[in-house]
This record gives structure tokens, C-alpha cells and sequence, in this order.
């Protein structure tokens, strides 16, 4: 595996407090993190001298972020947008209080069985404001495709990516989220390749959706990963975990060889993440 890799992930999948995310960071050799849910909130959502006390930590303990995991994006199309705009203005202060300007965020949620296009037009006008505040104050914002929002499935990630991609506006490519919105990841890797910045590391199965360690699922991650790198790919790989309940998958295999033999239990947060770590490192090297 290359010493270069940059390698990050959500850490609060691990545990809530700032304390241990860094120590089994640390444990596992990995020096950053994109920062969601730290001490009881959205890092967006802490005061001033809360951010500054996890900065000073951070640093202290050498971990960077890669990305703010904000949930920017994730309301409804019909709620209300001032109130959110705010909160979006405020991540792009602590985005810079944490010295690192990306931003993840999404495309908001369309009434269920709703067509994405009928709302493009106020999809686009609010995207529209986040990039151009982001213009405006040097911030990079990073549109994951996600289930149930506008950007779910990779022709209208295409859209955005047509209409908003460049220095301030980029794409994740999540495996898992297409998989489970029923997108070939493929295909929808050959649309958006030359807009992805970031990648999101989960697999998950056809058949049901369930989410496993990369390259045990229908993602076909290494093919993939191995094409942009390829490509001259040089963005962060973030570890999102979700294997919350992994009993169901005990005899899950991978080239004949099974992953978790004949056990089968609830894996604790560092359980996970540390599997999810290695089923990545093995795709690497």
C-alpha cells in the first residue's frame, strides 16, 4: 500500500467523545478525520470556545480534518431556507476556525415519490446560494449523493456537477448510497469521474441494501478506486462504517474466503471502524 493514501473517516462511529475518536485514530495510524457528530453535536453546532478547545486538541494530538460532515442540504424542499442558510454560514466560520475549508453537504429531500425535476428549479437556487457564499468566503463545499435527496442518483448529480462544478463545488461518490438507490456504481462513476473530489468508502449488497466492508458488496469499489487513481486521483478516502449490526453478514465471502468465519455478534464502534479500515487497506494494496 502507498504511504500516501490519505485516509480519513467518521470518527463518531467509533464513539461520541472527542477523546477516544483521536485515540483509536491514533491506534490505527490514521492522522485525519472528517468531523461530524464530537461531545453531544455537529461540530457545526458548538459554541466558539468549544470549537476552539477540539482544535486545540487536534492539534495537540496530531489529527487534521479532511472535511466538515455537516448536514447542510439535509431538510426538506419545501422547509423553510432561511434558518438553514444561517446554519450553512456558520459552518463556513468554523470551517475555517478548524483550518480546513471543505464542507460536505447534499441536495435536499424530495417529497417521496416525487420526480427530482419537478423541484431542480429550487434545488438549483438554493445550491446557487450555498456556492456562491462559499465563492465569496474560500470554501469548498462537497455534494454527496445520498438516498431520498435530489442528487440520489447520479444523472441529477450530473446536473449539479454541469451547472456548479469547480472550485467551490465538487462531487463525493459514495458506493453504498448508489447501490442502495439502485444505481449501478459503474455507470454512475463513468458520469461523474471527472467532478469527484472525495470519496465516501462503504459497500453495500444488491439485493437488499445492506451495508458491508468495502469490496464485499455490489459497489465494485477496487475497480473503481483503482480506474481514479489511475486517473491521477489524489483526494481523501473517508471510512463511513455503518456496520452497526453486522451479525447478519457472519458468512459473508470474498473470493471463497469468508470474512467473519462462523461468528456472528454486534461489532462495538472501533470493531467496525477498524474492519472497515482493513477491508480498505486490502483493496489498496
Amino acid at each position: 500500500m502507498k504511504a500516501d493514501y490519505k485516509i480519513t473517516g467518521f470518527a463518531d462511529e467509533i464513539a461520541n467523545e472527542l477523546t477516544i475518536q483521536v485515540e483509536a485514530l491514533q491506534g490505527l495510524g490514521i492522522k485525519y478525520m472528517e468531523m461530524r457528530g464530537v461531545d453531544g453535536d455537529n461540530l457545526i453546532f458548538h459554541s466558539d470556545e468549544k470549537i476552539q478547545e477540539i482544535k486545540k486538541y487536534l492539534d495537540d494530538n496530531g489529527i487534521r480534518l479532511s472535511a466538515l460532515g455537516s448536514p447542510l442540504g439535509k431538510i426538506g424542499i419545501g422547509e423553510d431556507f432561511t434558518p438553514h442558510f444561517e446554519s450553512f454560514k456558520r459552518a463556513v466560520e468554523v470551517a475555517h476556525r478548524m483550518e480546513c475549508n471543505r464542507i460536505r453537504m447534499f441536495s435536499f429531500y424530495i417529497p417521496q415519490g416525487e420526480a427530482p425535476e419537478t423541484y431542480e428549479g429550487q434545488v438549483f437556487e438554493r445550491i446557487g446560494r450555498f456556492v456562491d457564499y462559499a465563492a465569496a468566503n474560500d470554501a469548498v463545499l462537497l455534494h454527496e449523493n445520498e438516498k431520498e435527496i435530489y442528487g440520489e442518483k447520479a444523472k441529477e448529480c450530473r446536473k449539479l456537477m454541469d451547472t456548479f462544478y469547480g472550485e467551490h463545488f465538487k462531487a463525493i461518490f459514495d458506493f453504498a448510497n448508489f447501490v442502495q438507490a439502485r444505481e449501478n456504481t459503474l455507470e454512475a462513476y463513468q458520469l461523474l469521474k471527472d467532478s469527484i473530489a472525495y470519496i465516501h468508502v462503504k459497500d453495500a449488497l444488491w439485493e437488499d441494501g445492506s451495508v458491508v466492508p468495502a469490496g464485499y458488496g455490489d459497489g465494485h469499489v477496487e475497480q473503481i478506486l483503482t480506474d481514479l487513481f489511475d486517473s491521477g486521483f489524489d483526494g481523501f478516502l473517508s471510512l463511513e462504517p455503518h456496520l452497526f449490526d453486522f451479525a447478519g453478514f457472519a458468512g459473508l465471502e470474498k473470493d471463497g474466503v469468508s470474512l467473519k468465519g462462523n461468528s456472528s455478534k454486534v461489532l462495538s464502534g472501533l470493531e467496525a471502524f477498524t474492519l472497515a479500515y482493513d477491508s480498505l487497506r486490502k483493496i489498496l494494496k
